[in-house]
């Protein structure tokens, strides 16, 4: 559970990882941290993010994740009533699954960039509704908040982008800040620690300094409550200075 202002409490989200995990809650607005458990250093992270009559599943993960992505949903809400998929760049690994989740319900939109999107129907599906991050149609909720999508180019894709929840204040990264962890937690307890496990990953997958700068310019004056990646752990609220520093430099 999380405080008024959903700042995620380290020594409670870590309590049982085989259930989908609270880590804000305002009204009818809610994300959960919902998986995926398994043993390896490249473990991937989704997020479902509900609120009002939408229900957005952010990085939905691969097919091989599906079965468990669906039960951890299940036990949340009926799968079905998933509405939307944020997929930020097109790796299998990010949203391979949006097949599966087409099939389960075919009206689903997927939120994507227009150059990912391109790619997406190689995973096997084509004629669904996708909505461009850079289109004029709004990913808002009743509250009459707006999810903000900041492009990431060359993070590593050319066409990779974030979201930003204005009601949570919560980042959801993709691979930037994406870690490769030997003793993973839920949550960063050691950012000196957490930053060799970033080190892994972005010196191996992201283009170079001058496109981390790049996308930390378009964070100025964004307040970030947590940042929450598809690989690795959540840093929380009082590690997000250094998180930035350390993409910066």
């Amino acid at each position: 559970m999380t405080g008024d202002h959903g700042l995620i409490d380290a020594g409670i989200v870590e309590k049982d990882l085989a259930l989908p995990t609270e880590l804000f809650r305002r009204g009818d607005h809610v994300i959960y941290w919902i998986g995926l458990h398994e043993e390896t250093r490249f473990r991937c992270n989704n997020y479902l993010l509900i609120s009002g009559d939408r229900a957005i599943l952010i990085d939905p993960g691969s097919r091989a994740h599906f079965a468990q992505s669906v039960a951890r949903v299940a036990q949340i809400m009926p799968p079905t009533r998933v509405t939307d998929l944020i997929i930020c760049h097109q790796d299998p690994d990010v949203g391979a699954s949006m097949i599966d989740w087409l099939d389960l319900n075919p009206e689903m939109r997927i939120i994507t960039s227009a150059r990912t999107h391109v790619l997406l129907p190689y995973f096997g599906k084509s004629g669904y509704h996708w909505i461009d991050i850079d289109g004029e149609e709004q990913v808002a909720f009743d509250n009459g908040a707006a999810l903000r999508f900041i492009s990431a180019p060359f993070l590593h894709s050319p066409a990779a982008f974030t979201t930003y929840d204005p009601v949570s204040r919560f980042l959801f990264s993709g691979d930037v800040w994406a870690a490769i962890s030997s003793n993973w937690r839920l949550m960063v307890d050691d950012f000196s620690f957490h930053a060799e496990e970033m080190d892994r990953f972005h010196r191996h997958y992201m283009a170079c300094n001058r496109a981390c700068r790049g996308y930390i310019d378009k964070l100025d004056h964004i307040p970030i409550a947590a940042i929450l990646p598809q690989h690795g752990s959540i840093i929380g609220t009082e590690m997000v200075p250094e998180a930035l520093d350390y993409l910066r430099n």
